[in-house]
């Protein structure tokens, strides 16, 4: 990245973390109480299933629906070089997988690795204990599946 580029790249970052923090909050989605009524559909017949985060959800696919279609009118960022793609663009074992444990995980617990870290700044009760499963699993995933970029450099040598 161009070294004129570095401190509006990095500004916008943090405004966009931010931004993004807020929502989460405003949207009450650091609640794991909330976000566990939303995915009990259990509940629909008894009234106790709350749809409301549902709409956080269709706007946060509308705001993305836009972005993507922007993003692929321009030839770069505003802010930097170029844009950065996934990767891989095929689903695989390991995306399923890996889909299922972390539904499993948002579900037993209600916190969600996103809000979890805005969770740091009211610290529930349970918020270590998750976040010490959190960065164990990601550790154990590694080992388990090596990242691509691993596989790409075994495979040059």
């Amino acid at each position: 990245m161009a070294a004129n580029l570095r401190l509006p790249y990095l500004a916008t970052a943090a405004v966009s973390g931010l931004l993004f923090g807020a929502g989460l909050y405003i949207s009450q989605m650091v609640d794991p109480l909330k976000v566990l009524r939303f995915l009990d559909f259990t509940a629909i017949p008894t009234g106790g299933w709350d749809p409301s985060l549902a709409f956080v959800i269709v706007a946060a696919i509308a705001v993305m629906f836009i972005a993507v279609r922007v993003g692929r009118i321009r030839q770069a960022p505003l802010f930097d070089a170029q844009f950065h793609e996934p990767e891989f663009h095929h689903i695989d074992g390991p995306l399923v997988g890996g889909a299922v444990l972390f539904g499993i995980g948002w579900g037993m617990s209600g916190i969600c690795p996103g809000p979890a870290i805005s969770l740091i700044a009211f610290w529930p009760d349970n918020l270590l204990t998750f976040l010490l499963a959190l960065f164990a699993g990601s550790y154990a995933g590694a080992l388990v599946i090596p990242s691509g970029r691993d596989e790409r450099l075994a495979l040059a040598r």
